[in-house]
């Protein structure tokens, strides 16, 4: 998997390489970023089902998966912008701004059409309203509690664990510069014959 240079808009170099190269060599904390907020999250959740009028059944359970999985969405849209910002030439804290200001209202608008669209689970009644509580509850309040604290906690963790870029950049920078050294020498060689 070859892989070629591109310059950015600050006239840097980019390196664009192949999805597996890229999932193999990337560093495991930033996955720790994102993954701040789900275990919040999913306790919250379970929290709530013990001190409120459910269990923890089959029901809540289901809950919690789905939780889970919209909690982590949110956290990787901040994570991913972030390292996109970064890839851009921003440093760790400008980066991480620009991704929680850009994506508040993707994470805000699923949050609220989540909590709004089980809200009524959490307050029918009659046959069966037991494993329609379990579910709500687990996903309007653990979707209000898990939005704060990707809001504000993946930020957070992003700043203190991830990864900067811009050491990686000027190293690319360095490894162009060369490389572009070597081909204008060999060039010049050639012409020389």
């Amino acid at each position: 998997m070859g892989s070629t240079a591109t310059l950015c808009q600050n006239g840097r170099p980019r390196r664009w390489r192949g999805a597996g190269a890229r999932a193999s060599s990337g560093p495991v904390r930033q996955p720790c970023a994102s993954c701040g907020t789900m275990q919040n999250s999913g306790f919250c959740g379970s929290w709530l089902t013990e001190g409120w009028t459910t269990t923890l059944n089959i029901y809540s359970q289901v809950g919690l998966v789905t939780l889970v999985g919209l909690i982590a969405k949110n956290g990787i849209l901040i994570v991913e912008f972030a390292n996109h910002q970064q890839a851009l030439g921003l440093s760790k804290i400008e980066a991480v701004k620009a991704a929680a200001i850009t994506r508040l209202r993707p994470i805000l608008m699923t949050s609220f059409a989540t909590v709004a669209g089980h809200f009524p689970l959490v307050l029918v009644t009659g046959p069966g309203a037991v494993a329609r509580n379990s579910i709500g509850i687990v996903l309007v309040g653990g979707m209000a509690i898990g939005t704060i604290f990707t809001l504000f906690v993946v930020p957070a963790l992003y700043v203190l664990i991830a990864q900067s870029h811009q050491h990686q950049q000027e190293q690319e920078g360095e490894a162009f510069a060369d490389q572009t050294e070597v081909r204008s020498s060999r060039e010049a060689l050639a012409l020389s014959r």
